[in-house]
């Protein structure tokens, strides 16, 4: 397999891993014994983890650069602020974790902002 970027490719393989991993261990071993929003945020974490990997793996091996790759590297650091502190809540760490989790959101949006604005750019560069 070629990579634009190995250690990006390295990196979302792993998280995608570790959100497989865990969204079985919420489903199988953390059953009946999580609160109902302790649930939710393991759902939630799961998802956005999972789904942001996918995306830096694509990126990664789409072997772009730039903008695009800085992207997918938002997206992992996002990943791993957003869902691990939903993930940490829901095993009961203080809820003022909660405050932290909006800066993983924001990394996430400023991914897409950055894979867009690429995209973009090379429309243009084509025109």
């Amino acid at each position: 397999m070629r990579s634009g970027s190995p250690r990006l490719t390295i990196m979302a393989a792993l998280t995608g891993f570790a959100g497989v991993a865990l969204g079985a261990f919420g489903a199988h071993g953390l059953e009946g014994r999580l609160s109902s929003q302790g649930g939710e945020w393991w759902d939630t974490a799961t998802l956005y983890g999972l789904t942001h990997a996918a995306s830096a793996l694509a990126i990664a091996l789409s072997g772009r650069s730039g903008l695009t790759r800085l992207g997918g590297w938002l997206f992992l650091v996002g990943s791993v602020i957003f869902a691990g502190t939903l993930y940490a809540m829901a095993l009961g760490a203080p809820s003022i974790l909660g405050a932290v989790t909006p800066a993983g959101g924001l990394a996430l949006l400023a991914g897409w902002a950055l894979c867009a604005i690429a995209a973009i750019r090379e429309h243009n560069s084509r025109s």
